[in-house]
């Protein structure tokens, strides 16, 4: 008789065991939570990347600021919107959008 109430309890214990780990996994800190958590890092990794991309963009052309004057005087007459003599400048406007159709 003891010998079935002992089994009989070890496989109550793995049953509740079990639904444990089930409704543990399943549930809004289990598997769901954690294929989300791997997602969102692998956007933070893309943008970190990109951030990466830009910054090193953007110290080459520092460099390139600093070591040419033809670089310099492009980047000056830009900003300021200056002009030499007999240049003509056209401005033109940004192109329209197109209207998107209203949903019925």
């Amino acid at each position: 008789m003891g010998n079935w109430l002992r089994r009989i309890g070890i496989v109550a214990a793995l049953v509740i065991v079990g639904a444990y780990a089930i409704v543990a996994l399943r549930g809004p800190r289990g598997v769901p939570a954690l294929l989300e958590k791997r997602r969102q890092i692998r956007e933070l990794e893309e943008q970190n990347a990109n951030l990466e991309r830009e910054i090193q963009r953007k110290r080459q052309r520092i460099e390139r600021l600093k070591t040419s004057p033809s670089e310099q005087e492009m980047e000056i007459r830009r900003q300021l919107k200056l002009l030499r003599p007999g240049e003509t400048s056209f401005i033109l406007p940004d192109p329209a959008k197109p209207k998107s159709e209203p949903r019925p």
